[in-house]
């Protein structure tokens, strides 16, 4: 056959077995009835090698009994120890916190900030939440390089992860197939000498009734007693070894689980978030353009019509100066009249300075006489 199935009775490690796998022989093994370990799950070359093997079991050998299967019981061991090792050295709790990682510095990015009124303020504002969304933007952007790196460098250890695990898996196979076959071999030996052996010596016990032959029936038996227990053992380390494979593949499918949610964020989160910020800059760009727009335009449209108000009142002003004389009529006649009652003033005082000039000549000649007469009194 191609792949020959070697068993061995000795204490050393036997050559690893390469053995033919049937998925369907699998199949009926995993089958919800109790499972029944005989040469019926085995091929017909595995068969042969099994039938050969138990030919060459001595129950009577202590020591073989004692090391029968454990080549294959070690292997077992090792190689759950082995798998044991691979589960502890992968942290998927350390990608977990680095994807979280990742969203906090997206959430992180936020261009939201409260602007200052007035058009100096908004513009003070708006290059100053520019310049620090750009800055959020560098910044969040080398962290995200950083932690996308880290989760390559988890990827391309998790894929490497999977093609061990199947190879453990293969391995398990392997060992399983080869503790199956020991345990077989050895109940075929053992049903055959209890049938054979044993029933050949409790006769001779009971055909000389000697204590002698009695006791090597019963020594006999023992020893198969013995055997059997060591078979049970290797159907304990057996059972370790069927539940192994699903557990492998459970931290299989885990790996590869966490492999495509990290291809996922590589190929869409991280490049659909780096779009983003670009369309975010841009339109951060559009919006402080639009809004510098519109504010010079309402200055300019509360510049004209202040300047058309202006325009207006000086234009008014001017033509009402324009149809002005050069003299008002009103201040004609007020400056007319003040001129009558000025003349009249003057003709009142110049009046009554002529009755104050008669008056006084009066007086004078008066005071005159009675000066004239005064003189010639004193000479009389």
């Amino acid at each position: 056959m191609d792949n020959e199935i070697k068993l061995t009775l000795e204490a050393e490690e036997p050559q690893a077995p390469a053995l033919t796998l049937d998925p369907e022989e699998q199949a009926k093994e995993t089958a919800a009835e109790p499972v029944v370990l005989d040469e019926s799950s085995l091929t017909p070359e595995e068969q042969k090698v099994v039938s050969e093997f138990a030919e060459k079991i001595d129950i009577t050998n202590s020591t073989l009994v004692l090391q029968y299967g454990s080549a294959a019981q070690k292997k077992i061991a090792s190689f759950s120890d082995t798998a044991l090792d691979k589960v502890r050295t992968k942290d998927l709790g350390e990608i977990g916190d680095e994807i979280s990682s990742l969203v906090v510095q997206l959430k992180g990015f936020d261009i939201d900030e409260e602007e200052k009124k007035g058009i100096f303020g908004w513009f003070k504002n708006t290059g100053n939440k520019i310049t620090a969304m750009k800055a959020k933007y560098d910044s969040a952007e080398v962290n995200v390089d950083k932690i996308a790196a880290a989760l390559e460098s988890h990827q391309v250890q998790l894929m490497k992860d999977v093609v061990m695990l199947d190879k453990l898996y293969e391995m398990n196979l392997n060992y399983h197939k080869e503790l199956s076959m020991y345990i077989i071999a050895g109940k075929k030996k053992l049903k055959q000498e209890r049938e054979t052996t044993l029933v050949e010596l409790q006769n001779k016990a009971k055909q000389s009734g000697l204590a002698e032959d009695a006791q090597a029936a019963n020594d006999f038996g023992q020893l198969c007693d013995n055997f059997e227990k060591k078979l049970h053992d290797l159907e304990l380390t057996r059972i370790v070894s069927v539940q192994m494979s699903p557990q492998i593949r459970l931290v299989q499918n885990n790996d590869k689980l966490m492999t495509e949610k990290i291809q996922s964020t590589l190929v869409n989160t991280i490049p659909l978030w780096k779009s983003q910020m670009v369309l975010a800059l841009g339109v951060a760009h559009s919006a402080q353009a639009v809004k510098a727009q519109r504010e010079v335009s309402d200055m300019t449209n509360e510049l004209l019509k202040k300047n058309a108000e202006k325009l207006k009142m000086s234009t008014i002003e001017t033509a009402k100066e324009s149809e002005r004389g050069v003299v008002d009529m009103e201040t004609l006649r007020i400056t007319n009249q003040s001129l009558i009652q000025t003349l009249d003033e003057v003709v009142k005082i110049q009046d009554e300075g002529r009755a104050k000039r008669r008056a006084a000549e009066e007086e004078i000649g008066k005071l005159e006489g009675e000066l004239k007469q005064k003189l010639l009194d004193i000479h009389q």
